[in-house]
């Protein structure tokens, strides 16, 4: 089965690299993401900026010329980039705009209405959430008048899940992603949020899973085929984040 690797870090210390909460993540460039998911057949997927890697682009347009045209970047920036700036980064394959609430190291958060719809107007990209679920409630008015938003990690609390699932009604994304790092029943949730809406989970393996209690395993692809049967997963494994991040004006 194809799948679409909704969620994946590149880590070149080629580009600058800065400490986050005590942290500084290990060197993980391409060679070492298409080793690592040789067996798996990725047809396409989206490199995801970190928190240590702030406004940096430089990392992120080289890798993406690496990667290919199936491949897709998610992106940090200052609500004060220009219009042009962000065309520059959409030719080279950017489509959304992450918000890191759980890390920092992105816009702050208070910019998100703005900020979501001026590059859905202007390009079309959606824009990501790295958010304890549980904290939903606050922005959760602001969340569901946007026009494209998608969140990372399931939410990743348990707590949170009845918060995401209502906002997944509303047609907010999942990001079916970091199964390792979550404080959740992981199956449960996966039901929960397919029932709400069959076009919200994006399945992506979280690699080089920074900071996880778990990295990310083969049997996280296994349980999403245990759990649904094979058009659902197809739908979860490919198409729904396949569909998610071509939408955006080419």
């Amino acid at each position: 089965m194809k799948i679409f690797d909704a969620h994946f870090h590149i880590i070149d210390f080629d580009f600058p690299i800065q400490e986050n909460q005590g942290y500084i993540p290990p060197s993980y460039v391409v060679a070492d993401y298409l080793r690592e998911t040789a067996n798996f057949n990725v047809a396409g997927g989206a490199i995801v900026s970190g928190s240590f890697q702030g406004f940096d682009q430089g990392y992120l347009v080289q890798a993406l010329a690496q990667m290919g045209p199936s491949f897709y970047g998610v992106t940090q920036l200052p609500y004060t980039v220009t219009d042009e700036e962000i065309l520059a980064l959409h030719d080279k394959g950017v489509r959304a705009l992450r918000f890191n609430i759980k890390r920092g190291g992105s816009e702050d958060i208070s910019k998100l209405d703005y900020f979501a719809r001026r590059v859905f107007d202007l390009v079309g990209w959606h824009s990501e959430l790295y958010i304890d679920a549980q904290e939903l409630p606050e922005i959760a008015p602001i969340l569901q008048c946007l026009p494209a938003i998608s969140i990372d990690h399931l939410g990743l609390s348990e707590a949170g899940l009845p918060h995401l699932v209502k906002l997944v009604e509303r047609g907010v994304r999942v990001k079916a992603t970091g199964f390792g790092r979550v404080e959740l029943n992981v199956e449960q949730a996966l039901k929960e949020i397919y029932k709400a809406n069959p076009d919200a989970l994006l399945f992506g393996t979280d690699l080089p899973s920074t900071r996880a209690k778990r990295p990310f395993q083969a049997t996280d692809i296994a349980l999403i085929q245990e759990v649904f049967d094979a058009k659902v997963a197809e739908k979860i494994l490919f198409s729904n984040a396949h569909n998610w991040y071509t939408k955006a004006n080419s």
